[in-house]
């Protein structure tokens, strides 16, 4: 006898051993038709999959985010067995589920062609519609090895033959094709219905550059038709907002091969990084913050001492001089318990609040460098937090309503939060782990946020809280953190005297809200589609004059408007007045002032805002009213 135990709590009996598809079907047609896969005791496993004993069982269907990874994992093999119909003599390798996605890599004689992606994913929907059995079946190593080189896939035997001798390794075959798995996959292929293929790149084989580049062919499955679609459509949206085309058309930035990671910043760049950064600084003014500066290198003991040498020094640029070895700095909190320590504090100090727009470095793989959002080189907002373990809850508490406002002034108004929890290589007591990662809990339960754990995501030296951000097409980004650190204080000898005249350990909390100052400026750009709110944009204002003859006056505006601190710009070259107004358009200002004769004479401006909206005709200081309004609202 089987006792079964569904998710509702209610149980089913049966008289011998039976699979995950027999116990739906017991429950009903719908259900039978439906189920991609089951969850015995918590493990995802085919649909075909014997229960034997006594378990908790949850039929997996298409509703289901197991489901939905069961669908796209189904569809990168689906993608194999359309390649080897189509091009026999190319060889498999690995294909596994990404965001969004799958992706499998091929090895083939010449590159593939957007028009051989068309045949492939038309061969697989014909493939899919003769909806052939998805079957599982477990082998030796050695014998899963010689089957594999004696259908030529040498990379499969390559990968097998990497597995512990005396192994079984499972295989899955649908029709004509068989691949080495894990599994589980859907139970029939005829269940893929919604997948794309989506582009081709180079990867190289195992992911070691001394290796064979293979073909890398990425696509996308769901389970309804509308949820591709707007996938897709968020896609397109994404590309019309990539900050590297904007960066170039709106003249803020650039990067070159000289520079790999670094960002060479224009003017009109720089002008939106500094009204981030003052914005930032009046953030640590009004909030208890005591601005700082650390060095950029220091000597390679501090980097051992603190804990980083041995847990980041793959990422850490390093230098020699006069016989002592140095390293540039990748983060910023060394540098403040030196700060710290360089004077004696009482506990009356406490909580002490340094904040750094620290510039760092971190030698990340070429491959990864992504634009603004993955570099080399980049400046935090970074700040550390010196205190009781008594301050703890309420520095935290403080720190998330900081940040939630900091967030709506830029226009987020959604955060998803997350505590990251103690990692595998870790410094530090579990007692001492156990109480970091509770008040962190406890502060976000106080300050009302519901919260999802993230197992072994923490730092090295103490547990996090991650802020993320959903920008305006509903694409995450991870940005704020606050962590709370037993260990470094330690590590570094950071001392304050307590109430009782002992020398006590204060706790070090990490915290930043924007975190890269250069991806979090990536992210507005692509958030705002370029069109930067007022308080951000590089130019605010444009004054076109129509002809020669208003060109004085245009003149005379903008430096009364540049008088009372607006970044405005008079564009007085004899074009049409036409011409001018669409070049500034494209550019994304806010507001373009467009002056003739009538408004020369009248001593008014008229008005268009950004999107071509017509404001009409009215005095300059009606127009510096509505101007500063909106400044002071962040609109």
């Amino acid at each position: 006898m089987v006792s079964v135990r569904l998710p509702d709590g209610s149980q089913r009996q049966f008289d011998a051993a039976v699979t995950v598809s027999q116990v739906a079907a017991s429950i009903g047609a719908g259900l039978a038709k439906a189920a991609l896969a089951g969850k015995v005791d918590g493990k995802l496993v085919d649909t075909s999959y014997l229960i034997e004993r006594d378990a908790d069982l949850a039929i997996v269907t298409d509703k289901d985010s197991d489901g939905l990874e069961v669908i796209r994992h189904s569809t990168a093999h689906l993608l194999a067995y359309a390649v080897k119909e189509l091009f026999p003599d190319a060889q498999v390798t690995i294909g596994p589920v990404i965001d969004n996605g799958f992706y499998y890599d091929f090895s083939y004689k010449r590159p593939f062609t957007p028009e051989d992606l068309e045949a492939i994913e038309k061969k697989m929907a014909e493939l899919a519609k003769k909806d052939e059995l998805v079957e599982r079946k477990v082998l030796p190593r050695d014998e899963a090895v010689a089957y594999f080189k004696s259908i030529g896939e040498a990379y499969k035997a390559e990968l097998i033959a990497s597995i512990p001798a005396g192994e079984d390794v499972s295989l899955y075959s649908e029709g004509k094709f068989t691949d080495l798995c894990r599994g589980p996959h859907v139970p029939s292929i005829g269940k893929l219905k919604v997948f794309k293929l989506m582009k081709v790149a180079g990867a190289y084989w195992r992911g070691d550059s001394k290796n064979e580049m293979l073909q890398r062919i990425y696509g996308t499955a769901w389970a309804k038709k509308e949820d591709q679609d707007a996938y897709l459509h968020m896609l397109e949206e994404a590309e019309k907002r990539d900050h590297r085309k904007l960066g170039r058309q709106l003249d803020l930035f650039h990067f070159q091969d000289e520079a790999p990671g670094l960002i060479f910043w224009h003017p009109k760049g720089w002008t939106v990084w500094q009204q981030v950064e003052q914005y930032m600084r009046h953030v640590y003014q009004d909030n208890g913050y005591q601005e700082v500066k650390a060095p950029q290198i220091l000597d390679r003991t501090l980097w051992e001492k603190s804990g980083h040498w041995d847990n980041y020094k793959d990422n850490m640029f390093t230098t020699d001089s006069e016989n002592r070895h140095y390293a540039l700095k990748p983060m910023n909190c060394p540098g403040h318990v030196q700060i710290f320590r360089a004077n004696m504090h009482s506990y009356r100090e406490l909580p002490l609040r340094y904040g750094e727009f620290g510039q760092c470095h971190r030698n990340e793989p070429s491959g990864s460098l992504h634009g603004m959002m993955r570099v080399r080189g980049f400046t935090q907002d970074d700040g550390h937090i010196f205190c009781t373990e008594d301050q703890i809850l309420d520095e935290c508490v403080a720190f998330t309503a900081l940040l939630q406002k900091v967030y709506r002034d830029f226009g987020f108004n959604e955060v998803i939060y997350k505590v990251a929890t103690r990692p595998e290589k870790r410094v530090g007591s579990d007692e001492l782990w156990d109480k970091a990662e509770q008040a962190l809990i406890a502060s976000l339960e106080r300050s009302g946020c519901a919260y999802e754990i993230t197992p072994g995501e923490g730092a090295f030296y103490g547990p996090k809280i991650e802020y993320t951000l959903k920008d305006a097409i509903g694409r995450p980004w991870q940005c704020g953190t606050i962590q709370v650190d037993f260990s470094m204080p330690v590590r570094l000898e950071a001392e304050y005297v307590a109430e009782d005249n002992t020398r006590k350990v204060p706790v070090m909390l990490h915290r930043a809200i924007l975190g890269s100052l250069e991806r979090f400026i990536g992210m507005l750009i692509e958030n705002h589609a370029g069109a930067l709110p007022l308080w951000l944009a590089p130019t605010q204002i444009a004054i076109l004059n129509i002809s020669e003859g208003q060109a004085d006056y245009a003149q005379k505006l903008e430096q009364n408007l540049k008088k009372q601190g607006f970044r405005v710009h008079a564009d007085l070259r004899n074009e049409k007045i036409t011409y001018k107004i669409r070049e500034h358009s494209v550019q994304k200002l806010p507001y373009i002032i467009v002056v003739g004769d009538k408004e020369r004479d009248a001593n008014t401006v008229a008005v268009r805002a950004r999107g071509n909206v017509d404001l009409g005709v009215m005095s300059l200081d009606s127009l510096v009213e509505r101007l500063q309004q909106e400044l002071t609202s962040k609109a």
